[in-house]
């Protein structure tokens, strides 16, 4: 289940025009092939994890399950320090605004608490993706531990989602009519 909400969860993202249009347009810059180097960077990491899953599924071989879990430990750790590049760059380029810039302050505390809420979350997945690979003890299939399998996903999935939910909340702003009047 876990796989398919994050599978969504990357296809929507991926398709988001936003997501494109962000950091070129503050630098000017090209955005015709973003786009499609994105989805085949994120097509390849797909399709080499299904080709894991897949084999370790036909034929359950320790060195394939070995290759996945560092695998994925590259993975999330590549994640963590994009995470930190580009949001450290965005925070730091947030900060060279004049500080009288309307809502600079709030953007700051915004891309800031982001980048290292995510930066952490993957690099305590590299970490513990990493620890399960060298040592046999330290096994991710804890499906006969639901504490420890609860403790893991809180960890790297459902508390930085929710944090980074929290932090970036928008509610729409009030509009007060000029006819409207409370009775008093």
């Amino acid at each position: 289940m876990n796989v398919i909400v994050n599978g969504v969860r990357a296809i929507v993202f991926g398709f988001h025009k936003q997501v494109f249009l962000l950091h070129p347009k503050a630098r000017s810059l090209p955005t015709d092939k973003l786009r499609i180097s994105y989805a085949a960077i994120n097509g390849v990491i797909y399709v080499i994890q299904v080709c894991i899953w897949l084999y370790l599924w036909i034929d359950d071989n320790s060195v394939v399950e070995f290759i996945g879990k560092v695998f994925i430990a590259a993975v999330s750790f590549i994640a963590a320090l994009g995470f930190l590049l580009y949001g450290g760059r965005l925070f730091f380029m947030l900060k060279r605004f004049p500080i009288e810039s309307k809502g600079r302050r709030k953007k700051l505390n915004e891309v800031g608490s982001v980048t290292a809420i995510c930066f952490t979350c993957f690099l305590i997945r590299c970490s513990v993706v990493v620890l399960s690979a060298f040592d046999s003890d330290a096994s991710l299939d804890v499906l006969d531990h639901p504490v420890l399998n609860l403790i893991y996903y809180m960890l790297v999935e459902i508390l930085p989602s929710a944090l980074v939910l929290y932090i970036l909340r928008k509610l729409p702003q009030k509009i007060i009519s000029a006819q409207y009047h409370p009775i008093l």
